[in-house]
């Protein structure tokens, strides 16, 4: 793999976030490491024979880890203490949950709203342009669908202010009153640009909105979800390119910003659960928990903005998902979330591994990019000009991924 390649791939979102350190890994147990394998995979002038041995060592080690999460696997369910906790993850998730999201209009965002609307939640989404085109987008989506009781609502909101920040959760409060999840999907990149070639001002702007903005909104949420009586709130931390440490050239601000999100939300799980030393820890009424979040590569401008054919047939065209794709594995994970300083992953090991099987083993090409690195178009629908499908009539690029 070519260093371009590896750094476009860091700069896509990575790996996914790390597992959460409540179920480690035996010490006596291979761990997979996809990211050395994905080094070593064919570009796409690789022999076969190279790629054949790149698709066994990822067969082998897929293989190997499947059956090592099987004996765990079997070992879980047999116990009382495994059962317990699948009662209590069912007792703890609400009927009716609500939902805010930051950077909900469009990309994975607006795909969460859906997914949450559709399965009957209370959802207020949030984006820097007015979003009410993407609410009611949904909303007519499932007018006529008895079965849908969903309901969704949306208010713009600069997350980089504080006074923004407020007023969203002022505006939750009227629309779904309990608030359970609150999701930080927010985010720009400031265009793929060497670092010295960015303006100081676009540089600010991805602080101000990507770190400055989570630690704003999360204190916020957590407050709000501190004061609702009985109820156990949960805030996920959406990551990206940059979390695992690697570099992000054409990235930097961006990457600098990802990379301090595990850091805070490890910080305020210590926090929660052990308090600061010195200090007492006040009972509140309710209870607020931090999450990591991490879709993966996601087919958003946030993606597709700047790139080159190269990057779209790799490492794109093998790896990347459709918005709606994602929304439909994350949003069911993040309603049986449980706990406290969990990590929620689309892009897994075991979804690298068999990607790569796919496309170097069995051949198989890419449904969204073609051999020359431009997008498939799927007759019927429609496409902006960096090549993202448009989710509804008017989106256009929100604030989030």
């Amino acid at each position: 793999m070519s260093s371009a390649s590896s750094s476009a791939f860091a700069a896509a979102g990575g790996l996914a976030a790390p597992r959460s350190p409540a179920a480690p890994l035996s010490s006596a147990s291979p761990q997979v490491r996809p990211a050395a394998l994905l080094e070593a995979a064919p570009s796409s002038s690789s022999s076969s024979s190279g790629r054949l041995l790149a698709a066994g060592l990822a067969l082998g080690a897929l293989a190997s880890a499947k059956k090592l999460r099987g004996v765990a696997g079997l070992r879980a369910s047999g116990s009382r203490a495994g059962r317990r906790s699948a009662v209590a993850r069912m007792a703890n998730t609400p009927v009716v949950a609500g939902i805010v999201i930051t950077g909900g209009a469009a990309g994975v965002g607006y795909a969460y709203a859906d997914e949450f609307v559709k399965r009957g939640h209370r959802v207020v989404i949030c984006d820097i342009k007015d979003p009410s085109t993407a609410v009611n987008a949904i909303r007519k989506k499932y007018e006529h669908q008895a079965a849908v009781t969903g309901t969704i609502d949306g208010t713009m909101c600069d997350v980089s202010e504080l006074d923004s920040i407020n007023q969203l959760v002022d505006f939750a409060k009227q629309k779904i009153g309990t608030v359970h999840y609150w999701i930080n999907n927010a985010g720009i990149n400031g265009s793929r640009r060497r670092f010295t070639e960015i303006d100081a001002r676009t540089i600010e702007a991805v602080v101000k909105v990507n770190l400055g903005g989570i630690l704003l909104c999360t204190h916020a949420a957590m407050r709000m979800m501190e004061e609702q009586k009985g109820v156990t709130g949960h805030v996920f931390n959406t990551v990206g390119s940059g979390v695992k440490g690697g570099g992000t050239p054409g990235y930097v601000a961006y990457g600098a910003t990802k990379r301090g999100l595990p850091q805070m939300t490890d910080s305020l799980v210590a926090e929660i659960e052990k308090g600061v030393q010195g200090y007492d820890i006040e009972p509140t009424p309710g209870k607020a928990c931090c999450h990591v979040l991490s879709p993966g590569m996601v087919f958003t401008d946030l993606l597709l903005n700047d790139s080159t054919p190269e990057l779209r047939k790799f490492p794109f065209g093998v790896l990347a998902a459709q918005p709606e794709e994602v929304a439909l594995d994350l949003v069911p994970k993040i309603l049986k979330v449980s706990g406290n300083g969990k990590s929620l992953e689309f892009l897994t090991p075991d979804k690298i591994l068999g990607k790569f099987f796919q496309r170097f083993a069995l051949g198989q090409k890419s449904e969204y990019i073609d051999d020359d690195g431009n997008v498939i178009k799927v007759p019927g629908a429609q496409y902006n000009d960096s090549g993202v499908r448009i989710l509804y009539d008017g989106m256009v690029g929100g604030s989030g991924r």
